[in-house]
């Protein structure tokens, strides 16, 4: 059976994933990693709004400590607040000091979240985000291989056609 792993998943995640908390492994401390799997062993993670909490160097040693962990040819689905999307509310309530008190260390857009993974050794592929236009990239991704609820798909604030709320959503795959 495969090893797919949610990171931070706050209660929520799939059938056949295995949900994690910070208190159980907290992703830039190898000695949690160490705990509960060997080095490329995990066929597939998922981290739903994970990487704006942590510095963009700690982010840099997760990236790292999941490619390390990741079996050759697995991946890690990634979703962050996207920086440039186009709504001022949304930047307003998911920046760093945010109006929601998010807790937020980094605003990622496209090319900075996916340098924090191609310099740990992943090849980086954007499903969802914001370019520097503002217009609006998505690429057809399966739910099977990590459901994102903040997407353009599946959050509800954006049932009526109006991106409200979106994530820059990415997988990073480990090279067979």
């Amino acid at each position: 059976m495969p090893c797919k792993i949610v990171i931070g998943s706050s209660g929520i995640f799939q059938a056949g994933w295995i949900p994690t908390e910070i208190e159980s492994l907290n992703v830039i401390k190898e000695n949690d990693w160490k705990r509960y799997v060997s080095p490329n062993e995990i066929d597939a993670m998922l981290a739903e709004h994970v990487w704006e909490h942590m510095t963009e160097q700690e982010g840099r040693k997760a990236a790292a400590l999941c490619f390390r962990y990741l079996k050759p040819g697995g991946y890690i689905r990634v979703a962050v607040p996207d920086g440039l999307h186009p709504d001022r509310s949304y930047i307003e309530q998911v920046r760093v000091g945010g109006s929601d008190n998010n807790g937020h260390k980094v605003l990622y857009t496209y090319k900075t979240l996916g340098d924090v993974f191609t310099s740990a050794g992943f090849r980086v592929e954007l499903l969802e985000y914001f370019d520097e236009q503002r217009t609006f990239h998505e690429k057809n991704w399966h739910v099977a291989d990590g459901m994102i609820h903040r997407s353009k798909r599946f959050d509800g604030r954006n049932r009526d056609g109006v991106l409200r709320y979106t994530s820059l959503v990415l997988d990073a795959w480990k090279n067979a």
